[in-house]
């Protein structure tokens, strides 16, 4: 069991291959943390949303990254973190059966058990998307 909060950061490109290499290093660390398969697995599917959506929507240079943190709390919380240079927060919507785009925040907000977004800290620009899931528990507990 953990006594502090411990958490780890990586920068990406604005580039759609950036949610596969976030998928891979959050599998990594997920391992080293011991985070149960499932948590894993989802947290995988979500961050892989939120960094796209960081990608497609940022509507910022293309020299601007794209952050991942990863956070494990002593109390087990697993967040996850996308920060982009884009201010507007994201909106839900509903997607119509035809739409081929548009589920990824409903994705979000059914399998993880909290999820926000709210503008960087003073001097940053942009925002953060975050999700956080409690491992060893189902989807949306």
């Amino acid at each position: 069991m953990l006594t502090q909060q411990v958490d780890v950061e990586w920068m990406f490109p604005s580039h759609p291959r950036s949610a596969g290499r976030a998928r891979v290093r959050l599998l990594r660390q997920a391992f080293s943390w011991r985070i149960p398969g499932e948590t894993t697995e989802i947290a995988m599917l979500l961050l892989g949303e939120l960094v796209t959506n960081a990608c497609r929507h940022a509507r910022a240079p293309r020299d601007r990254l794209i952050g991942v943190r990863l956070v494990l709390d002593p109390g087990e919380l697993f967040r996850v973190e996308v920060s982009d240079a884009n201010p507007d927060l994201p909106e839900p919507r509903q997607a119509g059966p035809e739409d081929e785009t548009g589920r990824g925040l409903e994705l979000v907000t059914a399998l993880s058990a909290a999820w926000g977004a709210h503008a960087r800290g003073a001097g940053r620009i942009g925002k953060t998307v975050w999700f956080e899931l409690k491992p060893g528990t189902g989807p949306g507990i």
